[in-house]
């Protein structure tokens, strides 16, 4: 996942994500290191916070095709 490179990008610190997450700094020090899966919930969070997709955080191929609405 691109969390590690997201967050250091914008030089902030596992706390400060960990705060915005409202979750302890060594579980989303397990969320980037792959360690626990991530919660629907925090994803969308973090695809908010960062103004991203969640294809882009799971690198996900860009290619998918998406349902016809």
């Amino acid at each position: 996942m691109k969390l590690k490179e997201l967050r250091e990008d914008r030089d902030l610190t596992q706390q400060q994500i960990a705060n915005i997450l409202d979750c302890k700094q060594n579980t989303y020090q397990q969320y980037e290191n792959e360690k626990r899966q991530i919660p629907l919930v925090a994803l969308k969070k973090l695809c908010l916070f960062y103004n991203v997709s969640a294809d882009y955080i799971l690198e996900l191929p860009k290619d998918l095709e998406y349902p016809k609405r």
